[in-house]
């Protein structure tokens, strides 16, 4: 039992900082690139900004877990063989 619990926590310690690199390169990517769009759509269309927030919201949720989910697969065929 102590081995699957070992074995299960590093799989999750592995998931959440792959996780929380991804959300920090994705944060900057997007307020750099799409940081002044953002702010100008805020301004002048709010209902707009509200639809296209929300589509970044789940399209980085999306992206991410794909890319964690990926990136895990990876990791965990280099140590099984």
């Amino acid at each position: 039992m102590k081995a699957e619990f070992k074995s299960g926590l590093k799989s999750y310690a592995g998931e959440v900082i792959i996780y929380a690199g991804l959300v920090a390169a994705y944060y900057f990517l997007v307020l750099h690139y799409l940081g002044g769009w953002l702010d100008k759509l805020f301004v002048h269309d709010r209902k707009l900004y509200a639809g296209v927030a929300l589509g970044l919201i789940i399209g980085q949720g999306f992206l991410l877990e794909v890319l964690t989910r990926l990136l895990l697969s990876l990791f965990k065929s280099r140590t099984d063989s």
